[in-house]
């Protein structure tokens, strides 16, 4: 008999509680970025974690269901940065923290930047790289399965460099600690070692390979442009990849790394802060994107002009890079480049991904594309168009919005004032 009552009042209560999970947001303005078009006046209906419906004009719904009013602000996709390292932010200290924290101690900071960088708007990132302990993947994990607040996450794992190269984790060292650091670590000599490394990562449960095709800025070594694979190495990481199922990102500063990674078959680069006319042209014929970091090249720049800041070798090139990356930016993104949207958030400190926009606005690309870069293009690049990067019906629920119109003023993407990811309100401010 109770388990009869049960029943019944189950199947009445049934239709109040599906209609409750309704959500509908009134949108003062909405940023189609399918169509590049403002909207005004519009709703979005949400259920559980997906995007029902998108409407003119403020509709009311059912009693049950949950109004959220942003009248007053500008409503568009989550956003999404696909260049971030969650394990780090830069500080004076980064280089002995290398040897004075144990991974434990990374996971406990990467919680705090990961809710830093949810709520500054961006949910969803592309963490290009971490320690070989797997705290990026472990920080995805926890995520996803809501223990913690944080953006969706697809992680590298740890990048593949070569002896010596840009993601070597032993490049500074005193010689009695550095070691011989193979596949299993993320350093490469070889094609052999290549297939091996992307396997090892595959292993790990990385969703995506990250290598570091040239020199960097930040590694304890002389050249930031260096190439640091040869082409046999590099198709022997992309044709692995792709056997595996994964897309590759390639760090390169330097033309030459770049030339060689695109005709492997890369799907960006990362920085190209040195590319030259036949760079430009192996970006358009192959479809490659460009990830600019513009961000990153103007902190590390500001960073090296505080004296101990970095190693002097870091100092150097980062006085170089960072005053080069922007201009580059604009050639590429004039010559007709694909852009996807990048910082390299925690080489300046989470949270200010923002700025990029800001950036981007200033040599010249128009603040709808900057903010396309953000959601079609990053979702086109991650392959998930078909769930994410814009709002429309039978996508998942990633919505912000922000105060302002950042369409007349780009500092507004500085302003998120609401954050909703798979359907779930993370910010609501008045």
């Amino acid at each position: 008999m109770l388990f009869r009552l049960l029943v019944l009042l189950s199947l009445a209560l049934s239709p109040f509680l599906s209609s409750a999970q309704k959500t509908i947001l009134h949108c003062g303005r909405l940023i189609d970025v399918k169509t590049g078009q403002l909207q005004n006046e519009m709703s979005v209906t949400v259920e559980k974690n997906k995007i029902t419906g998108v409407t003119k004009g403020f509709t009311t719904g059912a009693a049950t269901d949950r109004i959220i009013d942003l009248k007053n602000r500008t409503v568009m996709p989550g956003l999404m940065d696909m260049h971030v390292h969650l394990e780090m932010e830069t500080g004076r200290n980064r280089q002995i923290e290398r040897f004075t924290q144990n991974p434990a101690d990374i996971a406990y900071k990467s919680v705090g930047y990961a809710e830093t960088t949810l709520m500054s708007g961006f949910t969803t990132v592309r963490d290009l790289g971490g320690g070989n302990a797997g705290v990026n993947i472990s920080l995805r994990n926890a995520i996803k399965n809501n223990l913690i607040k944080g953006p969706r996450i697809y992680s590298a794992g740890k990048s593949i460099a070569t002896t010596g190269g840009h993601a070597d984790p032993t490049n500074g060292h005193r010689k009695d600690l550095m070691g011989d650091p193979g596949p299993e670590e993320g350093v490469v000599n070889g094609p052999e070692d290549c297939m091996k490394a992307v396997r090892q990562r595959y292993k790990d449960g990385s969703d995506l390979i990250k290598i570091t095709a040239s020199g960097g800025v930040l590694s304890v070594a002389k050249s930031a442009d260096n190439p640091q694979f040869t082409e046999a190495e590099l198709k022997a990481v992309v044709e692995t990849a792709k056997d595996y199922g994964f897309k590759v990102a390639a760090h390169a500063h330097g033309a030459e790394a770049m030339k060689r990674a695109i005709r492997a078959g890369v799907h960006s680069i990362e920085h190209g802060t040195y590319m030259d006319d036949e760079a430009i042209a192996l970006f358009k014929k192959h479809g490659t994107y460009l990830v600019p970091t513009i961000i990153a090249g103007k902190s590390t720049a500001d960073s090296a002009k505080i004296a101990g800041y970095y190693p002097e070798m870091v100092t150097a090139k980062a006085l170089v890079v960072g005053l080069s990356i922007q201009n580059t930016f604009a050639k590429a993104y004039k010559s007709g480049v694909k852009i996807a949207f990048g910082t390299d958030a925690g080489v300046f400190p989470h949270g200010k991904n923002w700025l990029e926009f800001v950036y981007m606005t200033e040599v010249g690309m128009p603040v709808m594309e900057a903010i396309q870069s953000a959601t079609v293009n990053g979702a086109d690049l991650l392959g998930i168009s078909d769930m994410l990067g814009s709002i429309e019906a039978g996508k998942l629920a990633d919505i912000i919005a922000v105060e302002g119109n950042p369409l007349v003023d780009v500092t507004s993407m500085g302003k998120v004032k609401f954050v909703m990811k798979d359907g779930v309100v993370y910010k609501q401010e008045n």
